[in-house]
């Protein structure tokens, strides 16, 4: 699983029949410096791409995300649907202690 900020929303005019009426986010992938950030600062844009993600748990613009990625993003349906990527997790807080050496 990866995190990532919601960005935006897609709506789509034409969709696959087993997904009408799904919710689609517009994410932003954090990096290595989103977590070395710390919590006190929002974590922006990353200058990776950004993806489409199916949403059934109610992401929200500025929310962190949890996301699957490839072929587990199909998993959860009976008839694995055409995407990428799936809202896995609604993250409320992140604490990251990286190891001194």
């Amino acid at each position: 699983m990866k995190l990532g900020t919601v960005i935006g929303r897609v709506i789509l005019s034409v969709t696959a029949p087993q997904l009408e009426g799904a919710r689609w986010l517009i994410v932003s992938p954090f990096t290595r410096e989103h977590f070395q950030q710390g919590t006190e600062t929002p974590p922006g844009m990353s200058k990776d791409p950004s993806l489409v993600v199916y949403d059934n748990l109610g992401g929200d613009l500025g929310q962190t995300i949890g996301y699957i990625e490839g072929r587990e993003a199909a998993q959860p349906f009976a008839t694995p649907p055409p995407i990428d990527a799936i809202n896995a997790a609604l993250v409320d807080d992140i604490f990251y202690n990286p190891f001194n050496k």
